[in-house]
């Protein structure tokens, strides 16, 4: 599937920056949407605002028990699910050694393990109401290997091969899996240090209404996977073919980088 309207639409971590902008663009394309978030009070504060006042459901979809109870929540929607949208994630940065085992393990389940999880468990569901998309919001992290964020890469390098290979498992159904990658974005995952790194070394940050409104126009195509900004892509492009250029730019950059560390 395509269009958005009429289509319902399941979006995890919606209270969040990109979330709240991508729901109302939703909204606005007659999407028929269900919201999630762990945050009650903020879940409920988006669903107010808008017109539709759209179903939510409080869940942490790290925890297979919640996990659980929102799929039974969307198997009474009508009209049936067709599309998820993953973009539940937190991220950190710093020098991996400031990544104590518990930051460790809350990334690797919040940002990758539950995203797979949620994927297996809504698969039954999904392939009942095909044609039928997961799409699985990723980052240009998940491409280029940045100092500074070596676990929230691997998180990101991680859900894109996962995004790849279902899609490729599912190639023979109608239930697509694609992948959607925002470069930096004026959310609160970027504290003050990463916004003053990021103006120390030019790099361009997205409005969340910009990223909601390319995600949104990358729905109604048929392309798998989508790169957000430039000269990001290009990036993404020449790191996969040349990454010892790649490594000198990081290399020159370090300094700069560091100075930012914790």
């Amino acid at each position: 599937m395509s269009s958005i309207n009429n289509a319902s639409v399941l979006v995890t971590g919606a209270a969040g920056g990109i979330g709240q902008a991508l729901v109302k663009a939703l909204d606005k394309a007659g999407a028929n949407l269900i919201l999630t978030d762990v945050n009650e009070e903020r879940l409920k504060q988006v669903s107010s605002t808008m017109a539709k006042r759209p179903p939510f459901f409080v869940a942490d979809v790290s925890n297979p028990t919640d996990r659980a109870l929102l799929i039974n929540f969307c198997e009474q929607q009508d009209p049936p699910l067709q599309m998820v949208i993953n973009l539940a994630g937190i991220n950190h940065f710093g020098a991996l050694s400031d990544h104590n085992d518990v930051l460790l393990e809350r990334m690797l389940m919040i940002n990758l393990q539950c995203q797979i999880a949620l994927c297996r468990d809504l698969l039954p569901l999904l392939s009942q109401n095909q044609p039928s998309t997961i799409i699985n919001v990723g980052s240009i992290l998940g491409s280029i290997g940045i100092p500074g964020y070596s676990v929230y890469c691997a998180t990101k390098f991680g859900l894109r091969g996962f995004s790849e290979a279902l899609g490729r498992e599912l190639s023979d159904t109608k239930v697509a899996v694609r992948y959607f990658a925002p470069r930096a974005t004026k959310t609160a995952l970027n504290d003050a240090r990463v916004n003053e790194m990021n103006a120390a070394l030019g790099n361009k940050a997205d409005t969340p209404e910009h990223v909601a409104e390319a995600l949104l126009a990358f729905i109604e195509t048929d392309k798998k996977r989508h790169y957000l900004g430039w000269p990001e892509k290009f990036f993404v492009r020449l790191n996969s073919i040349l990454p010892g250029l790649v490594d000198n730019s990081f290399i020159k950059q370090l300094p700069t980088i560091k100075r930012f560390f914790q």
